[in-house]
């Protein structure tokens, strides 16, 4: 009982952070703009990964971008170090960019895979995060991740999604409609899925940056430490 308190506690943090970014939003009746894409690497690896090594793209936005984060300390440098740590040769990629919504990603697949050196071993795939705060449609949201795992089961890529929760301030009505996208797309398209991305990091201030909201780079180790088997499981699947 405890526990789940304590997790009631921190979803509820999430929410009134999340609050605070709709209202700044609401001060403009234009779309806010995304936040700066600090340590947004490109979407290409610097080079071709070794025939015996796994490409992993890490394809989605801030919490993958490694925002505001030291370089080689962001998602995909920290998770290419686990999978070394475990004996898996493994390149992954940084595609990860700050403030793109789900719509954003599906305009930029296309061009991220048609720039790799050769076709990815897996795919992991953040996205919906910003079209929540932003309280786009759920519907919308959905439609795009869609649409993102239908081209990369086309071309026989195997994913591994990360999932999002809507903020407790966006209402049930609002949850009931978002949270099930990322379940029922895993299922749809047999992909792996990692129900939370911020799951053991939202709410622990030491694991946070000043935000609120994305990892600090204990966060980030916390992320991967969960992540890493999984993608492990993934690669032999």
């Amino acid at each position: 009982m405890k526990k789940e308190r304590s997790l009631a506690g921190r979803y509820w943090q999430y929410g009134a952070l999340a609050l605070i970014i709709q209202l700044g939003s609401a001060c403009s009746d234009k779309a806010p703009p995304p936040p700066p894409a600090a340590n947004s690497a490109q979407a290409t690896p610097s080079t071709a990964p070794t025939a015996d090594a796994k490409l992993i793209v890490a394809f989605g936005d801030s919490l993958y971008a490694g925002y505001n984060l030291d370089q080689g300390k962001g998602l995909a440098p920290v998770l290419e170090r686990a999978l070394a740590a475990r004996g898996v040769k493994a390149q992954v990629v940084n595609a990860g960019v700050s403030g793109d919504t789900s719509a954003a990603g599906l305009a930029r697949l296309s061009f991220t895979l048609d720039g790799l050196a050769r076709k990815p071993d897996l795919m992991l795939v953040g996205l919906g995060g910003n079209d929540m705060l932003r309280g786009l449609s759920p519907k919308t949201t959905r439609d795009n991740l869609d649409a993102i795992l239908a081209e990369l089961k086309k071309r026989d890529i195997p994913v591994l999604l990360t999932g999002m929760l809507a903020s407790p301030n966006m209402g049930p009505d609002y949850a009931a409609s978002f949270n099930p996208i990322f379940p029922a797309l895993a299922k749809k398209y047999g992909a792996t899925l990692y129900p939370f991305m911020l799951d053991g990091v939202i709410g622990n201030r030491a694991l946070q940056l000043p935000d609120g909201i994305h990892p600090n780079d204990k966060g980030v180790g916390v992320i991967v430490g969960r992540l890493e088997p999984m993608v492990e499981d993934a690669l032999r699947g």
